[in-house]
């Protein structure tokens, strides 16, 4: 933080999660659409995808 004077400790890790998490997250929009009948293999690509961005961010 440049008004204390200091770097911020984990900063950088902390902007790489960020960004990983909005690339990730723009990618999981289908796994709201279950209900219009997607086939079967991209809703395996959506939970799938879903599952990747979900569990990390959850911990």
């Amino acid at each position: 933080s440049i008004s204390a004077n200091f770097d911020a400790f984990g900063f950088y890790g902390l902007l790489f999660a960020m960004f990983s998490i909005v690339c990730l997250g723009s990618s999981v929009w289908g796994h709201h659409m279950f209900t219009v009948g997607l086939d079967v293999k991209t809703a395996v690509f959506f939970s799938s995808v879903t599952m990747i961005i979900g569990v990390p961010t959850g911990i």
